[in-house]
């Protein structure tokens, strides 16, 4: 093992350094600024591995002697990290000067070198060096500057650690330092140090200061609450809540967080957990700082998931935070209120919601549509646990927010109505009802078009189907629609004609202006403008939406036969319906049209026609198709959903699950050393440990080199969550001693080499081993090049060995993700890259290959299970996937099969970058000729 470095320096220059012959000469010759910047690389190349153990003479004799501050604050580092002992362990002899160097820093007039060579006392493990140390280091205990006396004790106690011995009086020392210091820092440490040496010492003290604790400051109540953390006694737990609680109160919002936190981990009594939550709240509401408020938020969540129930009158609490606008704690404190509703609480939850949602469409913030959406989803989670309680009035919440939101959040209320109306017959006639109402204020074709599937699958009776009938022809206006178009654009130009024609007689305004158009003419457009939503969807050229109202007109009128005998209502509505159809297929073919309708919604809405005026001969294969079908559709889509929930819960319980046998261990019962609780501690947090399987390890070795090179080399591939490591194994495979050998490596993509590998000698047939480190940015495909270069014999040039390249695989930094129609379809809209790669395939379903290229891809499917059928010789799919570096990977695959063809079609990936759909695009075509090949079942 290599020594720690207790000081990590960033290398923007890897690849130039000096050697140690240049260092020399620029130790040797140089003024204190270039021997700064000599030190400064010195320690860089010292902490990439090369110790440069011939230094240290050099350092001696001509840094150290410097009284420049800069250079002696860099000559500590080196101290820290310069090997100060041979290879079989003793000291080495310039150590000796670097003491007496030390010891004369100690005893220095300037109080900051002074309190930094203290500082760096801390950091010395080698007793030989710290004997001859300690009475200088004792002599700085009375030093005036609290700067000195704050890092003395932090020497003294790390000196007691290393060697009891020389210092056996350092827990007095401590102790008595303690009690006359009066500097908040000094103190501080001073308790620190003596809860490590002497605990029955610090409990003493505490048990002294508990009458003035509140007026202690707060980095000493500070440390009394990590002394409490860390001891374990159990008879002094008592008093540790009572000094605890009484710390709640404390000004410093630091304090009050560490106490709250130390109070939930002792126990687990009711009325502590809330009086602890609630200053905790109370932190997250008056603190500024975000991060600071995501950590509170995280340690609540921790203390309801230990303590379920104990938080649930304090949600409203909680949610007060929602007034910081930062998008991330808003989204961390509603995930925590839905945790902690219950049917106590759910009105007034639901009520701070709603006021909420009125902020956000008042409001004209970058994010108060994503907050909006928060919100939305927040309210239909809510009146889905509690629907008995909630949903009538959630779905007139939503409802009357209805037009004046976006798009995608209109989707998400007519998906939760959805779900509501088809789990809650019973409040049917109401939610169609208030949609009805709101169904002219409507102004997005896409919302529109759901809305009428809701009134078309659920409008059972006569009442409803004549009210929803009655509100659908509001919104389309005057029929036959093109005829009523011709008289208003007749009456208009008329209009202009006669203002044309009054032109000659100008109007003088009372203001003394001169009118430039008659208020009939403003009134005419105005008139024009303000057209019902259908209307205007057919004017706007959206002739989806008018099939969508094709379906629906079928879907009433067969339900209008089912519920009532009224033969001339019926046929009022069949003619109006028909009379409507035909007119908008008219005007589809007008120039009054953004654009002519197309063939598919127009065979649609004829193919309604002849349904309305013929369908009595395939009454119930209609009933079936239009009434059964698309609602049983529905009914397996939400089955399947449940079921994925219920799945979920599950596993969540399983997690948590214990069985009636298992052993209980009580902590209280015996004695566990501090090692013991905490290994189990982070097993407990990290899940099982893994041992990993070195024949694993084989298949991720390169071979670099070939096996005819005078060096051989071959490289294991680890790769981390954002850097890859390469561990090389250099073999010298020739009869001579290759000199000053180094490895060079280089990247193409987004890949940078953060270390270079050291220069060695490497004998006959000898064996060296190297490590680097290569920096990720990005999921995008990756290629490390490099070369072996070593001197050459007798004068000759350097010899260069080329290195394979090594490629890295962009799926180690690919993971499934989870994701929104909404938000997908949103991405898919924004995402500017595309590649489209075209699929031919053997395999024999196309539930294969959707498998394979999951797997292949390490992409997740969106599009329920129970969509994706075995019969259907067509699939299509959305898939996603995440990077670790918050890239979005979308696709959507396209394929279909004939009986005895292949499967033929394509994939097409989006991304924000090039980089990652192209690298993604080489997965997909790797993956179909992965699948294409022949496989030999005989000879």
């Amino acid at each position: 093992m290599t020594d720690a470095a207790y000081t990590l320096v960033y290398d923007p220059n890897p690849a130039g350094k000096a050697s140690v012959s240049e260092f020399r000469a620029l130790l040797e010759k140089g003024t204190d600024e270039s021997k700064i910047d000599a030190m400064k690389q010195i320690l860089v190349t010292m902490l990439d591995g090369n110790p440069m153990p011939e230094l240290l003479m050099h350092v001696i004799r001509y840094v150290m002697p410097s009284k420049n501050k800069e250079l002696k604050k860099l000559l500590y580092f080196y101290w820290e990290i310069v090997p100060k002992v041979e290879s079989d362990g003793k000291l080495r002899q310039e150590m000796i000067l670097v003491c007496n160097a030390i010891q004369r820093d100690l005893q220095h007039p300037n109080e900051y070198i002074r309190g930094n060579t203290l500082r760096f006392l801390t950091k010395l493990h080698e007793p030989e060096l710290l004997e001859q140390l300690v009475p200088s280091a004792r002599a700085c205990l009375e030093h005036r500057h609290a700067y000195v006396r704050k890092y003395v004790i932090f020497a003294i106690y790390t000196i007691y650690t290393v060697s009891d011995h020389l210092i056996p009086d350092a827990p007095e020392i401590i102790n008595d330092f303690l009690v006359t210091e009066t500097d908040p820092t000094c103190k501080r440490n001073a308790f620190v140090a003596l809860g490590n040496v002497d605990r029955n010492a610090a409990l003493r003290y505490i048990q002294d200061n508990v009458a003035a604790l509140s007026t202690l400051d707060p980095l000493l109540q500070l440390a009394f609450i990590e002394f409490i953390r860390k001891d374990k006694a159990p008879e002094l737990r008592t008093r540790y809540i009572a000094l605890l609680t009484e710390l709640l109160d404390s000004p410093s919002n630091a304090v009050a967080f560490e106490a709250s936190t130390t109070l939930t981990g002792l126990t687990s009594n009711p009325s502590v957990i809330s009086l602890a939550s609630t200053r905790l709240i109370e932190l997250v509401n008056k603190e500024p700082d975000n991060n600071v408020k995501l950590i509170v938020l995280e340690r609540i969540e921790q203390i309801d998931n230990k303590n379920p129930g104990i938080l649930e009158d304090s949600t409203l609490d909680i949610l007060r935070v929602l007034s910081t606008p930062d998008l991330d704690i808003r989204k961390k404190a509603i995930d925590l209120a839905l945790q902690l509703t219950s049917s106590r609480n759910v009105d007034d939850v639901l009520k701070l919601y709603k006021k909420e949602l009125q902020k956000t469409v008042n409001s004209d913030a970058d994010k108060s549509v994503d907050y909006r959406q928060l919100l939305i989803s927040a309210i239909h989670k809510t009146a889905l646990e509690f629907a008995s309680v909630t949903a009538t009035d959630v779905v007139d919440l939503l409802l009357e927010f209805l037009p004046e939101i976006s798009t995608v959040a209109a989707t998400d209320i007519l998906a939760f109505i959805k779900e509501v109306i088809e789990k809650y017959p019973d409040l049917k006639s109401t939610i169609i009802t208030r949609l009805n109402s709101s169904l002219h204020e409507i102004k997005s074709g896409k919302v529109f078009r759901g809305a009428l599937w809701i009134i078309g699958e659920y409008s059972t009776t006569e009442k409803d189907i004549q009210n929803s009938w009655k509100s659908i022809r509001e919104c389309i206006g005057e029929v036959p629609i093109l005829q009523s178009e011709k008289k208003k654009h007749s009456d208009v130009e008329e209009t202009q004609e006669e203002d044309a024609q009054s032109t000659h007689k100008p109007v003088v305004l009372p203001d003394g202006t001169y009118a430039t158009e008659s208020a009939l003419t403003i009134e005419k457009i105005k008139k024009e403008q303000s057209r019902p939503p259908l209307r205007q969807f057919i004017f706007d050229g959206d002739f989806y939406t008018s099939a969508v109202l094709a379906s629906t007109f079928v879907k009433l009128i067969l339900r209008f036969e089912e519920v009532s005998k009224k033969a001339d209502v019926l046929n009022a509505l069949k003619a109006e319906g028909m009379l409507t159809l035909v007119s908008i297929l008219r005007v589809g073919d007008s120039y009054y049209v953004a654009k002519k309708i197309d063939e598919d919604s127009a065979e649609r809405i004829l193919t309604a026609i002849t349904y309305i005026a013929e369908g009595e001969a395939n009454k119930k294969l209609l009933e079936l198709a239009f009434l059964d079908a698309t609602k049983d559709a529905f009914k397996v889509q939400l089955a399947a959903e449940d079921k994925k929930k219920a799945k979920r819960d599950a596993a969540e319980l399983q997690k948590h699950r214990q069985e009636v046998d298992d052993v209980v261990h009580f902590r209280q019962f015996g004695k566990i050393d501090n090692d013991d609780v905490e290994d189990s501690d982070l097993s407990a947090a990290t899940g099982v440990k893994v041992e990993e399987d070195l024949s694993s390890r084989l298949n991720k070795i390169v071979q670099l080199t070939g096996f005819s090179d005078p060096v051989y080399a071959e490289a294991h591939v680890k790769v981390h969550q954002f850097d890859v490591v390469l561990d090389v194994l250099l073999v010298n495979q020739t009869t001579e001693t290759l000199r000053n050998l180094h490895v060079e490596f280089a990247t193409l993509g987004d890949l940078k080499v953060l270390d270079k590998p050291t220069t060695q000698n490497i004998p006959a047939h000898g064996f060296f081993k190297i490590q680097t480190t290569i920096k990720v940015t990005s999921a995008d495909t990756g290629v490390i090049f490099g070369n072996i270069v070593y001197d050459g014999g007798h004068g000759l040039e350097n010899k260069i060995v080329i290195l394979n390249d090594v490629h890295v695989d962009i799926m180690s930094y690919i993971k499934p993700g989870k994701c929104s129609e909404n938000r997908f379809r949103t991405m898919w809209d924004e995402f500017e890259w595309e590649n489209k790669i075209a699929i031919k395939s053997n395999l024999p379903s196309l539930k294969d290959y959707l498998d394979a290229l999951l797997a292949g891809t390490n992409m997740a499917c969106l599009t329920p299970g129970a969509v994706i059928g075995e019969e259907c010789q067509f699939l299509s799919a959305n898939l996603y996937a995440r990077s670790s570096f918050g890239e979005d990977a979308l696709a959507n695959l396209c394929i279909e099969k004939s009986v005895d063809g292949p499967i033929v079609g394509h994939v097409r990936i989006r991304s924000k970058g090039q980089g990652l759909a192209l690298s993604m695009g080489d997965k997909v075509a790797a993956i179909a000729r992965n699948t294409n090949k022949v496989k030999v079942t005989h000879v």
